[in-house]
C-alpha cells in the first residue's frame, strides 16, 4: 500500500480546519511547521508529501476573506527547503499548465530533483477558477477542453526538455578542457498548438530521469490525460467500494490502451480520516468541524462550484436546482454535488451537511484500517492520498494509531523501498527519448 500526505489548506482538509483545537494558524508561513509535517509523515513511511496550490485569493465572496485561509507559500520554494530537512519522502506540488510555461516548470522540477537526490514530483492541474485567469491577463478561464489540450502538449514539452542531455553527457575533464560532449546534447525544437520551445534545458537530466507525474482530473478529459501520461492519479470518492473499483479499473484500462503497463499508473483515492479512540469520539470531532463552519461560508463554497449564488435560497427548503448545464470549473466536485442533490428531496442545509461529511471517514483506528485494507485488497486502490482533517493533530494521530493497524493487517510495511520517489512508488525510471 502506498501512502501520500497532502496539504491543501495549511490547517487541514476543510475551510474551517484552522479553527480546530491544536491548529497553529500563526505558523502557516513558517518552514518549521512544514518540516514537522514532513518528519511525521516520514516516520510513518509515507512515499509522498504533496502540496496543493492555487494562484489566487478566494475573494469572490466576503466569507472567503473573513473565514478562509488565503495565504500559502510558493510550493517549490518550500519543497526546496524541505529537501534539506527530510531524507526519504517524495516531494511533490501542484503546477498549473494553464498559467505557466514549460521551460520554467521543467527547470524548477529538475532542480528540485537534484536538490532532493531524486525525490521530486509534479501534480499536473489545468486551473479551474476565473480568479486565476484574472491574475494572468484573461477575463475568464480557458474552456475545459482547451485547457486539457494545452496540458497534454505542456507535458510533452517538459518531458522533452528533461531529455536535453544524455546521462553521460558531462565529462568534467580538466586536463582536456572538455566539460561536456556536444554530441550528447539535444535541442527540442518543438512547435505546437500552444508552445514554441527551442530548448535545450540548462540543467542535466534529472536523477530520476523524469520527476514523478501526478494528476487529479476526474472528467473524461482528465482521465484521458491520466491514462496517457500520469504515473499516479488522485481520485475522489467513487460512490462506495463498487464505484471505487470501477474507477480503478477505468484508469488501468486507459493506461493499457495507451500501450503502458497498468501497474505504472498508481490509483490513489483521497482519504480524509478523523481518528478517535471510540467511534463516538470521532463522530463528535466531525460535529465540531461542522459547527465551526459558518452557514454563509458553506453557501458560498457551494455557490463557487455551482457557478450561481445559492444564498437567497432558504436553508430549510427543498433544494433541487437545474444542474444539467456543464460547468467550466472542477467537474469532479460538480458531479459530487449533482449526485447529492439528485439522491432525494434535500434541503439546502442537508446538501451542505452531506457534502461536508462525505469528505471525511470518521472512526477508530481499527475501522479506518479495515476500510483502507478492504479497498486495497479489493482492487479499488493502490494506496491513498491522505488529506488530514487537521494539521498537525490529524497526521500525528494517523501515524501513531492507524499505521500500526495497517502493519498488523500485512498491507503496509511503513518502510521505504529505495532512495528515490520512483522507487518508493514502485515506478521504473524512464529512458531518454534519445537513448
Amino acid at each position: 500500500m502506498i501512502l501520500g500526505a497532502m496539504i491543501f489548506y495549511p490547517g487541514g482538509e476543510h475551510l474551517a480546519s484552522w479553527r480546530l483545537p491544536g491548529a497553529q494558524p500563526e505558523r502557516y508561513l513558517d518552514v518549521g511547521y512544514y518540516r514537522d509535517f514532513a518528519r511525521t509523515a516520514e516516520r510513518g513511511g509515507f512515499a509522498t508529501l504533496f502540496i496543493a496550490d492555487e494562484l489566487y485569493v478566494w475573494d469572490r465572496f466576503a466569507s472567503g476573506i473573513d473565514h478562509v485561509v488565503n495565504i500559502r507559500t510558493e510550493p517549490f520554494t518550500l519543497l526546496g527547503a524541505l529537501s534539506q530537512v527530510s531524507e526519504q519522502i517524495g516531494l511533490a506540488a501542484t503546477v498549473s499548465t494553464t498559467y505557466n510555461e514549460p521551460y520554467h516548470v521543467a527547470r524548477k522540477l529538475a532542480s528540485l530533483d537534484f536538490l532532493s537526490s531524486g525525490r521530486a514530483g509534479w501534480n499536473v492541474v489545468t486551473s479551474a477558477s476565473d480568479e486565476e485567469a484574472w491574475n494572468f491577463g484573461r477575463d475568464a478561464n480557458l474552456d475545459h477542453a482547451v485547457r486539457y489540450r494545452r496540458a497534454a502538449e505542456f507535458i510533452d514539452v517538459v518531458n522533452g526538455l528533461w531529455d536535453s542531455w544524455d546521462d553521460d553527457a558531462f565529462r568534467y575533464d580538466k586536463e582536456s578542457g572538455y566539460f561536456a560532449d556536444a554530441s550528447k546534447l539535444h535541442r527540442l525544437d518543438h512547435r505546437g498548438e500552444f508552445f514554441t520551445v527551442r530548448g535545450p534545458l540548462n540543467i542535466a537530466r534529472p536523477p530520476q530521469g523524469r520527476p514523478v507525474l501526478f494528476q487529479a482530473g476526474a472528467s473524461e478529459a482528465g482521465r484521458a490525460l491520466a491514462g496517457a501520461t500520469a504515473e499516479a492519479v488522485f481520485t475522489l470518492d467513487g460512490g462506495g467500494i463498487r464505484g471505487a473499483q470501477a474507477l480503478y479499473d477505468d484508469y488501468k484500462r486507459r493506461a493499457a490502451a495507451n500501450g503502458r503497463n497498468p501497474d505504472h499508473l498508481k490509483v490513489l483515492p483521497a482519504l480524509s480520516p478523523i481518528v478517535g479512540e471510540t467511534q463516538r469520539e470521532a463522530d463528535e470531532y466531525l460535529d465540531l468541524i461542522e459547527s465551526l463552519t459558518p452557514d454563509r461560508l458553506s453557501l458560498d463554497w457551494l455557490s463557487h462550484y455551482l457557478h450561481f449564488d445559492v444564498s437567497s435560497h432558504p436553508m430549510d427548503e427543498k433544494f433541487q436546482p437545474d444542474l444539467s448545464v456543464p460547468t467550466n470549473q472542477v467537474k469532479s466536485v460538480y458531479e459530487q454535488i449533482r449526485r447529492v442533490v439528485g439522491e432525494g428531496t434535500f434541503t439546502l442545509r442537508e446538501v451542505n451537511r452531506a457534502m461536508l461529511r462525505r469528505r471525511f471517514l470518521a472512526g477508530t483506528p481499527d475501522r479506518i484500517a479495515d476500510w483502507m485494507t478492504e479497498r486495497f485488497t479489493g482492487g479499488a486502490a493502490d494506496g491513498f492520498m491522505l488529506a488530514f482533517s487537521s494539521i498537525p493533530v490529524g497526521v500525528e494521530q494517523f501515524v501513531e494509531l492507524v499505521v500500526p493497524e495497517l502493519r498488523k493487517r500485512g498491507v503496509y510495511t511503513g518502510e521505504y523501498r529505495g532512495a528515490t520517489h520512483r522507487e518508493n512508488l514502485g515506478l521504473p525510471e524512464p529512458s531518454s527519448r534519445y537513448a
